[in-house]
């Protein structure tokens, strides 16, 4: 789309494996998003495109994902429970 600025937004999705292709296939109906990437493991969301974040959250509740903005906290969380929590080159699991 020229005339608008692309950005990425990250979300935290509640979803097995299984909802990867829910998760893409609702994403897809959105208007203005251009890439999603899932990283289902960390039950991670990255949306590019020009789409309104409250849009994409609002698509995702609608098809019964739990969704919500990505924050540095989810990032720990998610690397505790994979047991790969590193800090300075040293592992503390």
């Amino acid at each position: 789309m020229e005339g608008f600025d692309s950005n990425s937004t990250e979300l935290k999705v509640e979803m097995v494996a299984l909802h990867e292709k829910r998760v893409r296939k609702c994403l897809s109906k959105v208007k203005g998003i251009e890439r999603v990437e899932v990283e289902a493991s960390i039950q991670k969301v990255v949306v590019t495109g020009c789409a309104n974040r409250s849009k994409i959250l609002k698509a995702l509740r609608r098809v019964g994902l739990r969704a919500e903005p990505w924050s540095p906290h989810n990032e720990l969380l998610s690397a505790y429970a994979a047991g790969s929590l590193m800090f300075n080159n040293y592992s503390f699991f």
